[in-house]
């Protein structure tokens, strides 16, 4: 362990405060990512069987049964569903429950933006530490005069790049995280849309079975 640490030190010196920058940059990914894991959890973010089992009876004309599921139901969408139950056929109520769905994701998006900063700004932040080790190595083989020793170069170059790679070292996971937790934001939003349309529009399972095998029949 102790090994560990004095490799990320001496890291830290060679790069000096930018790559300490972009350790606490990437510090803060991590919290963030942790946080918004626990946070999806907590929601029940893709884990809505017993919604499904509810609007499932609901589709069976078994109110009592849909009711039951819903109440046993710990998704951030149970409330807006059973919003939803209640307001059949009332546009006015339609549009508080789709605010209602828009306030949830948003709180589900929460830390998006922080993410999607550190991931733009954290080559930026590489590149600009490389310039900085730039002006530093060449400086230094000015100094040094006719006595030109090229290890002083190669060595100011070296340093210079390691703040580069580690600005792409951050922004590369973090570019990657946000998307996943993105796409997941995505499939939960069409997956409301699909609920809120099924308890709008119930299929009656008597007109269903006389339509045969062609279109679905609603409510």
């Amino acid at each position: 362990m102790s090994g560990i640490m004095e490799r990320i030190t001496g890291l830290l010196d060679l790069g000096g405060p930018v790559v300490a920058l972009l350790a606490c940059l990437s510090i803060l990914v991590l919290a963030v990512t942790l946080y918004k894991l626990w946070q999806f959890r907590a929601a029940r973010v893709g884990a809505h069987t017993r919604l499904q089992e509810a609007l499932d009876a609901w589709d069976a004309g078994d109110r009592g049964e849909a009711r039951r599921r819903l109440d046993e139901s710990r998704s951030h969408l149970a409330p807006v569903v059973e919003m939803a139950l209640d307001a059949r056929g009332d546009r006015a109520r339609r549009d508080r429950i789709e605010a209602e769905a828009a306030m949830s994701f948003s709180r589900l998006e929460g830390s998006f933006r922080i993410l999607d900063n550190i991931a733009q700004i954290a080559p930026l932040l590489g590149l600009f530490g490389t310039v900085l080790g730039m002006i530093d190595a060449f400086r230094a083989l000015q100094a040094a005069g006719a006595a030109v020793d090229p290890s002083i170069l190669a060595g100011g170059i070296w340093v210079a790049l390691l703040t580069t790679a580690a600005g792409l070292a951050v922004a590369m996971p973090t570019s990657l995280i946000l998307s996943w937790f993105e796409s997941r934001i995505a499939r939960e939003r069409d997956f409301a849309d699909l609920l809120l349309a099924r308890a709008e529009a119930p299929v009656e399972p008597s007109r269903a079975a006389s339509a045969g095998t062609g279109d679905l029949v609603y409510a």
